[in-house]
């Protein structure tokens, strides 16, 4: 059992749980995930690592509720426990001293984001990071960014909170001048963001690394679920990624797949609320 030590809503449906696992945080490096389960019962939810405290033997998970299993996850208190933590696993982010670092996080895509910027301006890059969300409650880890980035720019759908639109924008506007346009580019969160943010560096070749979050089972390769093609090969996201070239990746399959158990749900959805 894997001990809570601390459970604090960040936004609306999104927690942040720090949890006792000596062995992870030992071994953990940025850009790597774990699986989860609460429960038995429960599904196997794949989770960035967030941040980590070797000293401590902590790891912080940031998870979004949108399930039976997740709000399960997001509802273990302070005290409790988790059944199951596996990690780390995937690949590490591929850190270089790059000079000027753009990291564009789209909704809880922040929190992946999160350590990646951190082991980038660790390195001796300058960071900015471009993190939206559908209004102000949306926007999350952005104090926590500010402290190693030399730049935050926040974006909302609804102008609650920087500017209004999406982080495209902002990364269009870096871009076009040479003052602030970036030698590499690191983008996580949905993926039409990630589609967009790739489109935008592709004409200037400027180095994009995409973190995909493909549906996933096992974390090991041994299901497939998480196959993606990159470069016209078939790879696997929990082994050979998450992060992957973002000029190489066929997006267009990936949105596909994504909707695979779309029907589904909505059958299932449509005969539960039948009987409420």
């Amino acid at each position: 059992m894997y001990e809570v030590i601390h459970n604090e809503e960040l936004a609306p449906e999104v927690w942040r749980l720090v949890v006792r696992a000596p062995r992870v945080a030992d071994a953990r490096k940025p850009g790597q995930f774990v699986i989860v389960r609460a429960s038995e019962a429960c599904e196997r939810i794949p989770l960035t690592i967030a941040d980590a405290d070797a000293d401590e033997g902590t790891i912080t998970l940031v998870v979004q509720a949108v399930g039976d299993s997740t709000r399960e996850i997001a509802s273990v208190p302070a005290g409790g426990a988790m059944r199951d933590v596996a990690g780390p696993l995937g690949r590490p982010t591929e850190i270089e001293q790059w000079g000027r670092v753009a990291c564009v996080g789209g909704g809880v895509g922040t929190a992946v984001l999160f350590p990646l910027a951190k082991a980038l301006a660790e390195a001796g890059n300058a960071v900015t990071t471009l993190i939206g969300g559908r209004s102000e409650p949306h926007v999350i880890l952005r104090d926590e960014l500010a402290a190693f980035c030399e730049d935050v720019r926040v974006t909302t759908e609804d102008g609650s909170l920087g500017r209004k639109g999406f982080v495209t924008a902002e990364l269009e506007e870096m871009l076009a001048d040479d003052a602030t346009c970036p030698q590499a580019v690191y983008a996580v969160g949905p993926v039409p963001m990630m589609k967009a943010v790739v489109e935008l560096t592709r004409p200037q070749a400027v180095k994009t690394i995409v973190s995909l979050n493909p549906i996933m089972v096992d974390g090991t390769g041994m299901c497939g679920g998480c196959r993606v093609t990159v470069g016209g090969e078939v790879k696997f996201a929990c082994v050979d990624g998450p992060e992957f070239d973002g000029h190489a990746v066929d997006f267009d399959e990936l949105s596909t797949r994504q909707r695979t158990y779309e029907e589904d749900y909505c059958r299932l959805d449509a005969q539960f609320r039948q009987t409420e």
